[in-house]
């Protein structure tokens, strides 16, 4: 294979020192315009393109961001929410160069991780993702002296940066309309109760409930799996009066939980109707496409890939609250049906 060019051949073939060269090449101050120019012309005929390797050493950073997902790894081809949100993170640090290392680990092992990430000094940076109650990771990158953005809103003050999107007003408003198309035996399919988010989402559809002075209906773990969102949907359909009315955690239990129940003879939305939660682009293929509540995961993954990048830089970043999720009406919620 032909050698790769360095900015030694680049330095010889304009005819300066390789201080000139990384000075230019690096933008930094102090270098005759002419000079410049010469040194990016060689740069160009030589096909020049920096080492990110003599980068990061250079510099002292891996060029790299972390995410750690304790989570199955079969299960992360089957949530859409993922791919979204990394590709949000790509389309910030591409810019840079930078790269994203993803990590995969079993619940219950995340710390050895983290610990291992930085101690083998791969990324500049975390994000921590799916927040849980009393978690230990906050604390974690702390003592590691390990930079972390917060992606979603802690359970407790953590000293972290914080990209927030706030999901309750949209289950709220799920809620609200289901009620106003006549629905009062609405249940929920919950995630993980562990994680934050889900427990939050769960809360306010109780909450929104109790504001309408109705009974809270029946909630059902559903773990955010399709698998999970058709055994809750099954068990709520066997129930001696089934709900006319289904709020689940995410868009995949949903998907899951439509399919449960046509094959049971159902018509949605004139015997059930059925709220999801991100939105993600299948939601609006489904038959009938899925009422959900709009998170655009896309723009978190920026959002929180622009305060890390800021954090690391700076050694500071602030709060980031993002417009909060909406509720998208579409055809797979409709009156309550006459019984």
């Amino acid at each position: 294979m032909p050698r790769r060019p360095t900015i030694a051949d680049v330095a010889k073939l304009a005819g300066v020192s390789r201080a000139t060269v990384s000075f230019v090449l690096n933008n930094r101050p102090g270098v005759a315009s002419a000079t410049q120019q010469r040194v990016w012309a060689a740069a160009k005929e030589l096909g020049w393109t920096p080492s990110t390797s003599a980068r990061a050493l250079s510099t002292g950073r891996a060029r790299a961001l972390g995410l750690v997902l304790a989570r199955e790894p079969e299960l992360i081809g089957t949530d859409p929410f993922y791919p979204a949100f990394m590709a949000g993170i790509e389309a910030v640090i591409c810019e840079s160069g930078d790269g994203l290392m993803l990590q995969m680990s079993r619940p219950g092992s995340e710390v050895d991780t983290y610990r291992r990430l930085a101690a083998d000094q791969r990324v500049d940076g975390v994000f921590l993702t799916d927040l849980r109650a009393d978690d230990p990771r906050p604390a974690l990158v702390a003592e590691l002296g390990l930079p972390a953005v917060a992606v979603g809103v802690p359970d407790a003050d953590t000293g972290l940066p914080v990209v927030n999107l706030d999901d309750r007003p949209a289950v709220r408003e799920a809620v609200r309309h289901l009620i106003g198309l006549g629905h009062r035996d609405i249940a929920y399919v919950a995630g993980p109760e562990e994680f934050v988010h889900a427990r939050r989402r769960r809360q306010a559809w109780a909450e929104a409930l109790a504001e309408a002075g109705l009974p809270q209906g029946t909630a059902l773990p559903g773990g955010f799996t399709a698998e999970g969102g058709a055994r809750a949907t099954r068990a709520l359909l066997e129930r001696p009066t089934p709900p006319t009315a289904i709020v689940y955690g995410n868009d995949l239990s949903a998907t899951a939980g439509m399919a449960v129940a046509q094959d049971a003879g159902l018509r949605l939305p004139d015997d059930l109707s059925v709220v999801g939660f991100d939105d993600v682009p299948l939601a609006s293929y489904t038959s009938p496409p899925l009422t959900t509540c709009r998170a655009n995961p896309l723009s978190w993954g920026r959002a929180s890939a622009q305060a890390l990048v800021e954090l690391i830089g700076a050694g500071t970043t602030p709060d980031v609250e993002l417009e909060p999720a909406a509720l998208v009406v579409r055809g797979s919620t409709g009156p309550v049906p006459v019984r």
